[in-house]
């Protein structure tokens, strides 16, 4: 019997019999009085890929359940000379229930956290699949941009001082405060990829490209080092912190957001632009086929995510504020014109980051043509800069979608 009064990580990739037994006796420990497992069949598998993170392993039974066991690491599993507080799973899962009642059905349900041994149970989306998996085989989902833009209203509105009670968001602002999951936010993402950090992943025919447009424009510089204090000092709303399409699951009728352990007090507008980055993404891998009509669909996303966030913003704004100075005529307009004014600086630097960063997304590395993969990267990098440098001029979705499609005609001009 295994001793669980203690930490240990349970879960490890290279012996998966051992991690197999355990996990097991974890999961009866803590699910048995919620799940009628069949002991007799069940199974624990570590999945083949799952995140930068954390550790998770499959739980099934022939009875038909199952759920997932995450379980946070002392080191990161991007970098082991990385880490980051184990707390971080009780954090996401906390958040993921608070973003359940804000946004049912939207998140995976949490059967359970613990706090000893930093793991959780949630349930199994295995009949979804990732979203940034799709993007790949350029599968395309008409409910998406409504399911998502009913997402992002829902959870940062609604946790934000013009509608939460101020002790209450106060509370939970410290409770939530993650100083190092934040710094790497603040570094990999608002620092490295203008500063030539030397963890930078720069693909090297395009090295000289991004010394210029990057690391040698000092206006650009200005412009996101503004963008770094606002996410550091703005606590406007609880953000997922991390919104890519790797942090998705889609099928045809359903969205579901997962991976929030970078959830922290921010500008809304970081989590908002993330969404819109990562449609990028997609976009220039249907570029690097040409693939028109999976392109048209990413900007079309792009264009009706934007509108329909702003639209229901604007509704959810009115039904549910309760801040008395967030009524006095023209606040709201002010308010939402500095919401997307970060949204596009925030996909801005999403998009750089990603492009030579630390941490590269699949969507453009998988390019094997040299000269598609520099269409790509160099679409990514003409329009993070016209976000960021350009932030006011972003005030609908076809405003967003357009920076898309002048960013591919300049980059063109380069090849």
């Amino acid at each position: 019997m295994s001793d669980f009064s203690k930490y240990f990580l349970m879960i490890n990739e290279d012996d998966p019999e051992t991690t197999e037994k355990v996990v097991i006796e974890y999961t009866l420990l803590k699910t048995k009085d919620q799940i009628d497992w069949d002991e007799a069949t069940m199974e624990a598998k570590i999945p083949g890929s799952h995140g930068n993170l954390n550790h998770v392993c499959r739980v099934t039974d022939k009875k038909g359940h199952t759920l997932y066991i995450k379980q946070a690491g002392s080191n990161l599993r991007i970098d082991a000379d990385m880490t980051a507080t184990l707390d971080r799973n009780r954090q996401e899962s906390e958040i993921l229930q608070l973003e359940e009642k804000w946004a049912p059905g939207m998140v995976p349900h949490i059967y359970f956290f613990d706090t000893i041994m930093y793991a959780c149970g949630m349930e199994d989306c295995s009949d979804y699949l990732v979203m940034r998996e799709a993007m790949l085989q350029h599968k395309t989902y008409p409910k998406f941009a409504d399911d998502i833009s009913t997402f992002m209203v829902n959870t940062l509105l609604l946790s934000s001082d013009v509608v939460m009670d101020h002790r209450e968001k106060k509370e939970l602002t410290r409770k939530f405060i993650t100083p190092d999951l934040d710094d790497i936010t603040e570094k990999l993402v608002l620092m490295e990829p203008y500063l030539g950090a030397d963890r930078n992943n720069i693909y090297e025919p395009n090295r000289a490209f991004i010394e210029k447009e990057l690391y040698g424009d000092e206006k650009l510089h200005l412009a996101v080092s503004k963008l770094k204090f606002n996410f550091m000092t703005n606590a406007q709303a609880l953000l997922h912190g991390d919104l890519h399409t790797g942090s998705i699951f889609v099928k045809e009728d359903s969205t579901k957001i997962f991976d929030c352990e970078f959830g922290t007090f921010a500008p809304m507008g970081y989590d908002i632009g993330n969404l819109v980055a990562n449609m990028i993404f997609a976009y220039v891998n249907g570029l690097s086929t040409d693939d028109k009509p999976f392109c048209d669909w990413c900007l079309d996303v792009i264009e009706q995510s934007m509108d329909l966030f702003i639209e229901k913003f604007k509704k959810k704004y009115d039904e549910a504020v309760t801040e008395p100075m967030a009524k006095v005529k023209g606040f709201k307009e002010w308010y939402l014109d500095s919401i997307l004014n970060d949204t596009a600086g925030y996909a801005g630097t999403e998009l750089h980051r990603r492009t030579v960063g630390m941490a590269n997304v699949a969507d453009v590395i998988s390019i094997t043509d040299e000269k598609k993969r520099l269409l790509a990267e160099r679409v990514n990098i003409f329009a993070g800069k016209d976000y960021i440098l350009n932030q006011e001029k972003y005030r609908t979705g076809k405003d967003f979608r357009e920076a898309v499609v002048r960013a591919t005609e300049e980059a063109m001009k380069t090849l």
